[in-house]
């Protein structure tokens, strides 16, 4: 049955998932400041910025448990189901992590595919161990959360991330204020100990919510681990193909002109348009749980396009004036030179807020339709768009690798939000048939 949604209800339901998101965006620019403010800051922030994008292909595959947990777990049955196929996924990750970090493994990536100096392959090296149990942690949080949210305790997410905040914050500090150690050690280690413990923390606020669902006896169709593949994997390759795509952008970034500026710069200006992109970011799951208990699309898709409009408005206060210089050489400490390669980029930014936020709500439809696979092809049309750009943009404009990054970033993001349309129009006409 249809229930109608007031746009209150759908604030009161997203804003702790965007306060999730939200908090974990402010853990980027706290970071990179501090590394910028410790010496050989230029290696360093390239460094953190490249073995975080590897470290989040090992996180790709589980990414997406968060939407599959929402979707899926309503009972004893599917619980267990699902609990066993998300830590068989966990296990998978974190095992390619350890082989990534052999020396063999690892040299061949950061020498032979990514081209970086010693001195950043050294240090990368060292920030891809320390990050090794952050695919686990996320994999297993992000199931217990999906929980949470199906259950309307959206609330408790954000408590989780406040304990990962605080976690993260109070090891970083720790880290700068008494250890003499590299700026990317203090980055990898304070990240690893802030999802260790939102892990942790999140498994103890879902205990009575487990109760519920494991006292609920499933009278539906029961779930398969075949079945829970089919749903996941085009789930999990969308997440596989975006996230690879940042070391496919180090690797163009590496055969521009004034490469190691542009990697000093890419993770600053990735800080802080993830702050904005996050309030896109956390509306998916918010689509899946509101779509699925009230059938009200138009109160979601209203809500969605205001959505879009506040975030780049927001970003575009920040870009488009002097707060630019602030952010950059105040807070995050950079120097004139790097700000000055910076403040372009970061307006062509500006609009890949609300491109989040669209592809938020329209893969959020099309899973509620369990329909997957247009997801799929959809991010591996992205990174092609990617790619091609960055081709173009590198080897016949000559231009800075920064600046081709964020134009490629939107072009690729613009070809897949076009690819979804189709799809996303017969999954909402579905939806719309079921409630009329």
């Amino acid at each position: 049955m249809k229930r109608l949604l007031s746009q209150k209800e759908i604030f009161k339901f997203w804003y702790p998932l965007s306060a999730t998101w939200l908090m974990m965006g402010v853990e980027g620019p706290f970071l990179t400041a501090l590394i910028a403010r410790l010496p050989d800051a230029i290696y360093n922030l390239a460094a953190y910025g490249i073995a975080y994008s590897l470290a989040l292909i090992m996180e790709s595959p589980v990414i997406m448990m968060m939407s599959a947990s929402t979707a899926l777990v309503r009972d004893r049955h599917s619980f267990h189901k699902l609990r066993t196929f998300a830590y068989s996924i966990n296990l998978i990750a974190t095992l390619m992590m350890i082989c990534m970090i052999f020396p063999p493994v690892f040299n061949f990536i950061a020498k032979g595919l990514l081209n970086l100096p010693d001195e950043a392959a050294r240090l990368t090296h060292i920030a891809v161990a320390f990050l090794l149990p952050w695919p686990a942690s996320i994999g297993y949080r992000r199931f217990y959360q999906g929980i949470m949210i199906s259950n309307g305790a959206t609330k408790r997410v954000a408590y989780g991330t406040i304990v990962r905040v605080v976690s993260m914050g109070a090891a970083a500090i720790t880290v700068f204020t008494f250890f003499h150690v590299d700026g990317v050690v203090t980055g990898a280690a304070s990240l690893s100990a802030g999802v260790i413990m939102e892990a942790i923390a999140s498994r103890f606020m879902v205990n009575d919510l487990l109760k519920i669902v494991k006292a609920k006896e499933g009278t539906g169709e029961k779930l398969t681990h075949k079945s829970i593949f089919n749903f996941y994997y085009p789930l999990a390759s969308t997440s596989v193909i975006n996230l690879g795509m940042s070391p496919m952008v180090t690797f163009f970034v590496g055969l521009s002109r004034n490469a190691m500026e542009s990697f000093a710069v890419l993770p600053v200006l990735n800080a802080l348009v993830f702050i904005f992109r996050s309030f896109g970011l956390s509306y998916q799951e918010a689509v899946i749980a509101l779509i699925n208990e009230t059938k009200d699309y138009k109160a979601i898709r209203d809500f969605e396009r205001m959505l879009a409009i506040a975030v780049v408005a927001g970003l575009a206060m920040i870009s488009l004036t002097p707060l630019s210089d602030f952010w950059f050489i105040q807070i995050s400490g950079l120097s004139a030179e790097l700000t000055s390669f910076a403040k372009v980029p970061l307006i062509i930014y500006t609009i890949y807020p609300a491109l989040t936020v669209m592809i938020s709500f329209q893969r959020g439809i099309l899973v509620c339709s369990k329909n997957t696979q247009p997801i799929t092809l959809a991010s591996f049309l992205e990174v092609a768009g990617v790619a091609f750009t960055l081709f173009i943009g590198i080897k016949y404009f000559d231009l800075v690798g920064v600046t081709a990054a964020i134009i490629a970033y939107i072009a690729g993001r613009i070809l897949s939000n076009l690819y979804l349309a189709k799809s996303f129009v017969k999954a909402r006409e579905n939806l719309e048939r079921q409630v009329s």
